[in-house]
């Protein structure tokens, strides 16, 4: 996929991001369906990720190989059913984590302790006790996240997001995503007669921010994923510009956690 890329933006990570294993306490709890979501969400870019626990919350950042997807999460610790943290970060390989959580109900308590001195993160799920060991910090150095100022923005609903989406993938993977005075739309034309289009207007929904209107075309092979998670949340913002990178914002677990995500535009024209 050509056209913009994070590549320069990102950078290499900070110095004072090298990962750390030291003698840390971490020893949390949570619903299975708040570390489902957690996981789903991360490995929609990535396999292997690395978390970061600081005293009240938790933060994730992935970019995937070809670095035209980013995604950002923070958790805070409220949305934990117990939380007992000392600064650390853990290496993991994702499907580990979801293998263990599909065996589960959302109702379900999963509780994860790192033991340091054994070099191996233990997990309990009703009945079930799984053991993992992390990974290798150099696998799993996290990006920057870019400070991108993007000139418009329109906030709808998740499933009304994911619908477009959706119909959009009917007609081909490349969609046009326009914003004006007079609302969102989401445009695909395929060939000489295949097309979708649809639009949602200023009043269908709840925020729309532009002084001028913009277009950006993106890739619906990095969109669709995502945006099957979305379907379920009340608010997603996209803010964009012309020919900019697409930024995904929205909020789960009653708030507590949010998730930023970045897509590099597909340049028209490039081949």
């Amino acid at each position: 996929m050509k056209g913009f890329a994070f590549r320069e933006i990102y950078g290499p990570p900070l110095k004072s991001e090298v990962y750390r294993m030291e003698r840390d306490m971490l020893n949390i709890t949570a619903r299975q369906d708040l570390m489902r979501n957690i996981f789903d969400t991360i490995s929609v870019v990535v396999e292997e990720a690395r978390l970061d626990f600081a005293e009240n919350d938790m933060e994730i950042r992935v970019v995937d190989p070809s670095h035209v997807a980013m995604i950002r999460m923070k958790v805070d610790s409220a949305a934990f059913e117990s939380w007992e943290v000392d600064e650390t970060s853990l290496g993991l390989e994702l499907v580990k984590m979801r293998d263990l959580l599909s065996l589960g109900n959302a109702g379900d308590l999963i509780e994860m302790k790192h033991d340091e001195a054994e070099g191996r993160i233990n997990l309990s799920m009703g009945k079930i006790d799984r053991v993992i060991r992390p990974l290798d910090h150099s696998t799993v150095s996290p990006p920057n996240v870019p400070d991108l100022e993007l000139p418009a923005s329109v906030t709808l609903s998740g499933e009304d997001l994911s619908k477009a989406l959706r119909a959009a993938r009917q007609v081909g993977d490349l969609v046009n995503i326009s914003l004006s005075e007079e609302g969102l739309t989401i445009n695909v034309t395929g060939g000489d007669t295949d097309s979708v289009s649809v639009m949602y207007t200023k009043d269908e929904v709840q925020e729309l921010k532009c002084d001028g209107a913009v277009r950006s075309q993106y890739s619906l092979t990095y969109l669709l994923p995502i945006s099957k998670l979305m379907s379920v949340v009340d608010s997603v913002t996209l803010r964009f510009g012309d020919n900019f990178p697409l930024k995904i914002e929205y909020e789960f677990a009653n708030g507590a956690a949010d998730v930023t995500y970045f897509l590099a535009p597909r340049i028209e024209g490039d081949i």
